[in-house]
Protein backbone atom coordinates (compact mmCIF):
# COMPACT_ATOMS: atom_id res chain seq x y z
CA UNK A 1 0.00 0.00 0.00
CA UNK A 2 2.74 2.14 0.92
CA UNK A 3 4.55 1.46 -2.29
CA UNK A 4 1.50 2.24 -4.61
CA UNK A 5 1.25 5.75 -2.39
CA UNK A 6 4.82 6.36 -3.77
CA UNK A 7 6.85 5.89 -0.67
CA UNK A 8 9.89 3.75 -0.70
CA UNK A 9 12.76 3.12 1.56
CA UNK A 10 15.80 1.76 2.67
CA UNK A 11 17.25 -0.07 5.97
CA UNK A 12 20.03 0.47 7.86
CA UNK A 13 20.94 -3.49 7.90
CA UNK A 14 20.45 -4.28 4.11
CA UNK A 15 17.18 -6.20 4.16
CA UNK A 16 17.53 -8.38 0.97
CA UNK A 17 16.11 -12.17 0.16
CA UNK A 18 20.46 -13.71 0.29
CA UNK A 19 19.39 -16.68 -1.57
CA UNK A 20 18.12 -14.81 -4.45
CA UNK A 21 19.33 -12.46 -7.42
CA UNK A 22 19.65 -9.05 -7.21
CA UNK A 23 17.20 -8.98 -10.23
CA UNK A 24 14.87 -11.26 -8.34
CA UNK A 25 14.76 -8.80 -5.03
CA UNK A 26 14.16 -5.77 -7.74
CA UNK A 27 11.18 -7.66 -9.76
CA UNK A 28 9.54 -8.56 -6.13
CA UNK A 29 9.57 -4.66 -5.43
CA UNK A 30 8.67 -3.66 -8.68
CA UNK A 31 5.47 -6.04 -9.05
CA UNK A 32 4.64 -5.11 -5.54
CA UNK A 33 4.14 -1.48 -7.23
CA UNK A 34 2.23 -3.28 -10.26
CA UNK A 35 -0.04 -4.34 -7.22
CA UNK A 36 0.00 -8.32 -7.49
CA UNK A 37 2.92 -8.94 -4.84
CA UNK A 38 0.42 -12.40 -4.06
CA UNK A 39 1.20 -14.01 -7.08
CA UNK A 40 3.99 -16.94 -6.86
CA UNK A 41 7.74 -15.98 -7.73
CA UNK A 42 8.19 -17.64 -10.31
CA UNK A 43 5.82 -15.11 -12.45
CA UNK A 44 8.07 -12.16 -11.10
CA UNK A 45 11.04 -14.36 -12.48
CA UNK A 46 9.06 -14.59 -16.06
CA UNK A 47 7.17 -11.45 -16.56
CA UNK A 48 8.96 -9.69 -19.21
CA UNK A 49 7.60 -6.26 -17.65
CA UNK A 50 9.31 -6.79 -14.45
CA UNK A 51 12.36 -8.20 -15.19
CA UNK A 52 13.22 -4.61 -17.43
CA UNK A 53 12.64 -2.66 -14.66
CA UNK A 54 14.63 -4.45 -12.39
CA UNK A 55 17.07 -4.48 -15.21
CA UNK A 56 16.44 -0.69 -15.47
CA UNK A 57 16.99 -0.09 -11.73
CA UNK A 58 20.05 -2.28 -11.50
CA UNK A 59 21.51 -0.53 -14.31
CA UNK A 60 20.54 2.98 -12.62
CA UNK A 61 22.61 1.67 -9.80
CA UNK A 62 25.68 1.15 -11.15
CA UNK A 63 24.45 -3.03 -11.23
CA UNK A 64 23.63 -3.81 -14.47
CA UNK A 65 26.31 -6.59 -14.91
CA UNK A 66 25.23 -7.80 -11.35
CA UNK A 67 22.16 -9.17 -12.18
CA UNK A 68 22.07 -12.97 -11.92
CA UNK A 69 24.75 -13.04 -9.41
CA UNK A 70 23.34 -14.24 -6.20
CA UNK A 71 22.77 -11.59 -3.13
CA UNK A 72 24.87 -13.62 -0.51
CA UNK A 73 27.92 -13.35 -3.57
CA UNK A 74 27.36 -9.43 -3.52
CA UNK A 75 29.41 -6.69 -1.43
CA UNK A 76 28.55 -5.16 0.94
CA UNK A 77 28.85 -1.82 -0.64
CA UNK A 78 27.05 -3.91 -3.80
CA UNK A 79 24.10 -5.28 -1.50
CA UNK A 80 23.50 -1.00 -0.11
CA UNK A 81 23.36 -0.30 -4.22
CA UNK A 82 20.94 -3.04 -4.75
CA UNK A 83 19.07 -2.00 -1.82
CA UNK A 84 18.47 1.16 -3.41
CA UNK A 85 17.34 -0.23 -7.03
CA UNK A 86 14.68 -2.18 -5.08
CA UNK A 87 13.83 1.35 -3.73
CA UNK A 88 13.97 2.37 -7.00
CA UNK A 89 12.05 0.00 -8.93
CA UNK A 90 8.78 1.41 -7.34
CA UNK A 91 9.12 4.62 -8.68
CA UNK A 92 8.92 6.24 -5.56
CA UNK A 93 8.20 10.00 -5.53
CA UNK A 94 9.81 9.97 -1.71
CA UNK A 95 12.65 7.87 -1.00
CA UNK A 96 13.49 7.31 2.48
CA UNK A 97 17.12 5.87 2.99
CA UNK A 98 18.22 5.31 6.77
CA UNK A 99 21.95 4.69 6.77
CA UNK A 100 22.89 4.30 2.93
CA UNK A 101 26.76 4.82 3.66
CA UNK A 102 26.32 2.35 7.21
CA UNK A 103 29.37 -0.24 6.63
CA UNK A 104 30.87 1.71 2.85
CA UNK A 105 34.81 2.41 2.71
CA UNK A 106 35.43 5.77 0.90
CA UNK A 107 35.30 4.56 -2.31
CA UNK A 108 31.86 2.99 -2.00
CA UNK A 109 30.70 5.85 -0.13
CA UNK A 110 31.47 8.07 -2.70
CA UNK A 111 30.12 6.27 -5.37
CA UNK A 112 26.97 6.65 -3.07
CA UNK A 113 26.80 10.03 -2.46
CA UNK A 114 27.20 10.51 -6.46
CA UNK A 115 24.51 8.29 -7.28
CA UNK A 116 22.18 10.11 -4.64
CA UNK A 117 23.15 13.56 -5.94
CA UNK A 118 21.38 12.29 -9.21
CA UNK A 119 18.66 10.76 -7.74
CA UNK A 120 17.35 13.65 -5.84
CA UNK A 121 17.42 15.52 -9.24
CA UNK A 122 14.50 13.18 -9.83
CA UNK A 123 13.10 12.32 -6.31
CA UNK A 124 12.95 13.94 -2.85
CA UNK A 125 14.97 11.95 -0.23
CA UNK A 126 14.89 12.17 3.21
CA UNK A 127 18.28 10.68 4.66
CA UNK A 128 19.22 9.67 7.67
CA UNK A 129 22.43 9.64 8.28
CA UNK A 130 25.99 10.07 10.95
CA UNK A 131 28.43 10.52 7.88
CA UNK A 132 28.73 14.09 7.85
CA UNK A 133 30.87 14.41 4.55
CA UNK A 134 27.71 12.94 2.66
CA UNK A 135 25.43 14.79 4.53
CA UNK A 136 27.01 18.06 3.74
CA UNK A 137 27.22 17.01 -0.33
CA UNK A 138 23.80 16.11 -0.25
CA UNK A 139 21.51 18.38 1.79
CA UNK A 140 19.67 21.41 0.75
CA UNK A 141 18.15 21.39 4.65
CA UNK A 142 19.95 19.47 7.73
CA UNK A 143 18.03 18.94 10.49
CA UNK A 144 20.16 17.99 13.87
CA UNK A 145 18.98 15.69 17.17
CA UNK A 146 20.17 15.01 20.31
CA UNK A 147 18.84 12.83 22.31
CA UNK A 148 15.69 12.69 19.96
CA UNK A 149 15.40 16.27 21.06
CA UNK A 150 15.88 19.08 17.41
CA UNK A 151 18.84 21.63 18.12
CA UNK A 152 19.54 23.01 15.07
CA UNK A 153 17.53 23.17 11.49
CA UNK A 154 18.56 25.19 8.61
CA UNK A 155 21.31 25.10 5.41
CA UNK A 156 23.99 22.64 5.76
CA UNK A 157 26.07 26.21 5.56
CA UNK A 158 24.07 27.20 8.73
CA UNK A 159 24.75 24.26 10.52
CA UNK A 160 28.43 23.80 9.59
CA UNK A 161 28.83 27.53 11.92
CA UNK A 162 26.11 26.89 14.50
CA UNK A 163 27.67 27.07 18.17
CA UNK A 164 24.99 24.75 19.35
CA UNK A 165 25.83 22.18 17.09
CA UNK A 166 29.56 21.97 17.63
CA UNK A 167 28.92 21.58 21.27
CA UNK A 168 26.75 19.01 21.01
CA UNK A 169 29.09 17.20 18.37
CA UNK A 170 32.66 18.54 19.18
CA UNK A 171 32.21 19.46 22.34
CA UNK A 172 32.66 23.04 24.49
CA UNK A 173 36.65 22.90 24.32
CA UNK A 174 36.23 22.89 20.04
CA UNK A 175 33.81 26.02 20.10
CA UNK A 176 35.31 29.62 19.18
CA UNK A 177 33.49 32.20 20.75
CA UNK A 178 33.27 35.84 19.28
CA UNK A 179 35.50 36.11 23.18
CA UNK A 180 38.65 34.13 22.01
Amino acid sequence: KRSRLGLARSFQITSLLPDFTAADNVALAAQAKDGHSFRFFADARKEAALREAAHAALKRVGLGDRADVVVSRLSHGEQRELELAVALATKPQLLLLDEPMAGLGATESGRMVKLLADLRKEVTIVLVEHDMNAVFALADRITVLVYGRVIASDAPAAIRINEEVKRAYLGDQHVVTSHD
